[in-house]
């Protein structure tokens, strides 16, 4: 399936929808294989000892994917999270952004379901991964 919105589209896409949070990611890429959104880790993002919280982890998670399903379907911004899973692995590092590698499994009429690899910048092992379903609205499939 052809891509319908690229880094540039969804980078205003997130700006535009989505401006509350906006600021807190990149969109690094976004091609045929899926979306890798930053987490530009700031104070905010911590929990005691240092360490990026699971919260904002799980909040990089869903809008990775998220994107990477608009990245197919054009700007659906009604597209919903209806099922997630999230395992913390490891540690992040400290004083480094968070990267998500998102991919999509499956993208049909009614549901999407996805995959998301995080990891601390430089670094090759995850620190989480997550799976994820989301309900697409009626004609979201355009």
């Amino acid at each position: 399936m052809e891509l319908k919105m690229d880094r540039d589209a969804l980078t205003g896409f997130l700006a535009r929808d989505f401006g509350q949070v906006a600021g807190d990611f990149a969109v690094d890429r976004a091609d045929a294989g899926g979306v890798t959104l930053r987490l530009r880790v700031a104070e905010r993002h911590l929990r005691p000892g240092g360490t990026v919280s699971g919260p904002a982890m799980f909040g990089l998670a869903d809008v990775a994917l998220y994107l990477a399903i608009l990245s197919r379907l054009g700007p659906v911004a009604l597209a919903v999270t209806t099922n997630a899973s999230m395992d913390f692995m490891r540690k992040p590092a400290a004083g480094r952004d968070v990267l998500a590698e998102a991919r999509l499994l499956k993208l049909g009429r009614v549901l999407a379901v996805g995959d998301t690899l995080l990891f601390s910048e430089g670094v090759a092992e995850p620190v989480a991964r997550a799976s994820m379903t989301y309900s697409i609205p009626p004609g979201g499939t355009a």
